[in-house]
């Protein structure tokens, strides 16, 4: 299929790539990348939300360019092969087993993520792992909690999936940001994680999230760290509680010292945020000495249902406050770009107005000179006529080297203000 520039920006206009793709047999994901070949701007998610509800959204503006034609690949969808009809009469030879395995027992985001969360960069012992990919569910575990930490979310996930909404990696596109999470199960005055206290965490480069009729809410799987106590010995440090230490004897505590750290404590935490940068919103659940965590799934679920008005109300007033912020921000950059012509103006008179000054100087010194050879040329006249040839040649090369004195040629040299600097707004 092909359309134009113009005619394509006008369709992305009119419906969301996800249901403009197959109408023009192809995906959202493929039209998201012409756009971007072609810089096509299209609506957010947050456009369509806000013209769901009634309200007046705001377009995007088709940059100036060529109108071309741009040809959309069609989608090749290979047909399933029709099955072949079985005979009424053949006894069916399938033995019946027992109820089928329910697929949704594990959520389809994390097929396969251990696997990737264990190939990891080196990591002090009782640190977070440190996957190479970064591209995967945000899950922040030690080594031997993972398994534990993938149960946490494989159950919130999948709570989601049961209300109807689905969680999933964010698309680039969609322009949301992963907010600095706390891991600390207590928050102290300082941070001490890593063997030299100022230790980094991983993050995966796009956040998690589900979308609740359009709102999206950002999700977090954090195992927390608690302040532990680490006494130095043998040129390693090993927890005061360890068995290890507990069996030193006190001669060999002697030449040992102790230090604080934030360690991985076992005990996990789920926080909830807004994915919208400028909307200021979180909350997070955590593992108690009464409950843990994951039994609060449900709860967690149905809290973030019912704040959807809440968090929809705080990202339009953010889109209105952008808005207001880009407004304003063009609006002193055109103060900026006024006062800079004005300021270059300015100095482009000045600038003239010396070069002026300098001209007519430079020309009374050359009157001076000029009337000093028409002085010398009379005089010559009366000269005899050996001294007059000579002393001819002599002024004329005089003459030569001082230049013009024509004030026509001085004037022809001079720039004026507005050949320095043409005013854009005058």
């Amino acid at each position: 299929m092909k359309l134009t520039r113009s005619e394509l920006f006008r369709k992305v206009c009119e419906l969301p790539l996800s249901k403009l793709g197959p109408e023009l047999e192809t995906t959202g994901t493929a039209l998201a990348a012409i756009c971007k070949q072609y810089q096509i701007p299209y609506p957010g998610s947050g456009y369509w939300t806000r013209k769901s509800l009634g309200l007046a959204p705001d377009l995007p503006i088709l940059p100036e360019g060529p109108d071309d034609t741009i040809e959309i690949a069609t989608r090749v969808v290979t047909p399933r092969k029709p099955r072949a009809p079985r005979s009424e009469a053949a006894p069916s030879t399938k033995i019946k087993s027992g109820p089928k395995h329910r697929r949704s027992e594990h959520h389809s985001l994390l097929f396969g993520v251990e696997e990737h969360f264990r190939k990891t960069r080196a990591a002090d012992k009782g640190e977070f792992l440190r996957p190479w990919k970064r591209l995967l569910p945000d899950i922040i575990s030690s080594q031997e909690m993972l398994p534990q930490a993938l149960t946490i979310a494989n159950k919130l996930y999948l709570a989601f999936s049961e209300v109807g909404v689905n969680v999933q990696i964010a698309a680039a596109a969609e322009n949301l940001s992963r907010i600095q999470i706390e891991e600390r199960e207590v928050e102290l005055k300082d941070r001490k994680y890593g063997r030299y206290s100022f230790g980094t965490i991983w993050a995966p480069d796009r956040p998690t999230v589900v979308f609740i009729d359009n709102v999206p809410i950002g999700l977090t799987v954090t195992e927390m760290t608690e302040r532990v106590t680490m006494r130095y010995v043998n040129g390693d440090y090993y927890r005061e509680d360890s068995k290890l230490v507990r069996s030193l004897k006190s001669w060999q505590l002697t030449h040992s010292w102790t230090t604080e750290q934030d360690l991985p404590s076992g005990r996990f935490r789920i926080v909830a945020y807004s994915p919208k940068r400028g909307v200021d919103w979180t909350h997070q659940w955590q593992d108690s000495e009464s409950e843990e965590v994951s039994n609060k799934i449900p709860e967690i679920v149905q809290a973030l249902r019912a704040t959807k008005g809440k968090l929809l109300a705080m990202m339009l007033a953010e889109d209105e406050a952008e808005v207001k912020r880009k407004k304003e921000q063009e609006e002193e950059w055109e103060r900026y770009r006024r006062r800079e012509d004005a300021r270059q103006a300015e100095q482009a008179l000045q600038t003239s107005q010396k070069q002026l000054a300098e001209i007519i100087d430079s020309w009374g010194r050359t009157i001076v000179v000029e009337r000093f050879f028409a002085d010398a040329e009379a005089r010559l006249e009366g000269s005899d006529e050996g001294r007059k040839q000579r002393l001819k040649e002599r002024l004329a090369l005089a003459r030569q080297m001082m230049g013009s004195v024509d004030p026509l040629d001085f004037i022809d040299n001079w720039q004026a203000p507005e050949d320095r600097y043409r005013s854009k707004y005058d």
